[in-house]
């Protein structure tokens, strides 16, 4: 398995420059756990709330290691033929009839021994992310998202292809990667992950950030509206997020209310403007409720807002 040097960044510091030239601003834990995965070729556990950038991370690497990104989206349920491969079985059916078509008007036995042989070449396989990723002849960046939301069983499938980085195919034989990807696994922490897994990985926490990293975060995705008026954004976020509430605002959303309350013209957070663009950063039922009580009763009145 050969490693493709030429364009990963020499330093923590370089990485952290090109990830923030490519729109991701990095903290120093998250910079240095990436050169680290680069370096010794080692997967990346990275956990964290929903929507604190864990996913954004995967893509941000792609680009700066210009490689392509190969996404596998978890899910309950997930099993090997939709993460690995499988066949497609339409077509190896339409070719079984071809031949047997042709077998009995040609009247030649032997025609229908060499289906089984025929429908199991590579012409017949669905590659699937996992697979893609090794088959790949470029390197890539592999990013198993969510993967708490998959079972124990599929962690052990998985734990054997991070090991090796192949997959045996028994009608076709042993797939190896020609290039060492890059692998980032991201969970929500819905539930624990074996130790296995974790062990064979380097780990990363990505939390809320502070409220500097998060207003250059929104500065940066939305420069247009005022410094003064995205601070004031960025201290009710993290004021929110304080509170108990089922799904806090994520980063994502942040910047989603930014935007909003720019294309609304908005040039303060009252309470008119709050209540009516809540459900922008809030959304569960009980929470609106709660948020306007807690926060939305504390700014400013339209009316003094316009004074």
């Amino acid at each position: 398995m050969r490693r493709i040097v030429s364009t990963v960044p020499r330093t923590v510091d370089d990485l952290a420059a090109a990830l923030r030239g490519v729109g991701y601003l990095p903290g120093q834990r998250t910079a240095l756990v990436s050169h680290l995965a680069i370096s010794l070729d080692k997967p990346v556990l990275v956990e964290g709330p929903a929507g604190v950038g864990k996913t954004e991370l995967a893509k941000a690497l792609a680009k700066v290691l210009d490689r392509d990104l190969v996404r596998l989206q978890c899910y309950e349920g997930l099993d090997e033929a939709k993460a690995l491969y499988e066949w497609n079985y339409r077509k190896q059916l339409l070719r079984i009839q071809a031949r047997s078509t042709v077998a009995d008007a040609g009247g030649d036995p032997d025609a229908l021994e060499a289906v089984q042989d025929d429908v199991f070449g590579e012409e017949f396989l669905l590659q699937r992310p996992l697979m893609r990723a090794i088959a790949s002849e470029r390197p890539v960046v592999l990013l198993i998202d969510e993967i708490d939301k998959t079972d124990q069983e599929f962690e052990a499938m998985l734990l054997e292809l991070l090991s090796d980085f192949q997959i045996t195919i028994p009608e076709l034989g042993r797939v190896e990667a020609t290039s060492q990807p890059v692998v980032l696994l991201t969970s929500n922490n819905s539930r624990e992950l074996t130790e296995a897994l974790k062990r064979r990985c380097l780990y990363l926490w990505l939390d809320y950030p502070e409220l500097e990293h998060e207003l250059a975060i929104v500065r940066q995705h939305v420069p247009e509206l005022s410094a003064t008026f995205t601070r004031k954004l960025v201290e009710v976020v993290a004021e929110i997020r304080g509170l108990d509430l089922k799904k806090p605002p994520s980063i994502a959303e942040s910047v989603d209310w930014a935007r909003a309350l720019l294309l609304l013209g908005a040039d303060d957070l009252d309470q008119d403007v709050f209540r009516d663009t809540l459900s922008v950063i809030v959304k569960h039922r009980t929470d609106l409720d709660l948020v306007a009580e807690r926060v939305g009763l504390r700014l400013p009145q339209a009316s003094a807002s316009a004074d």
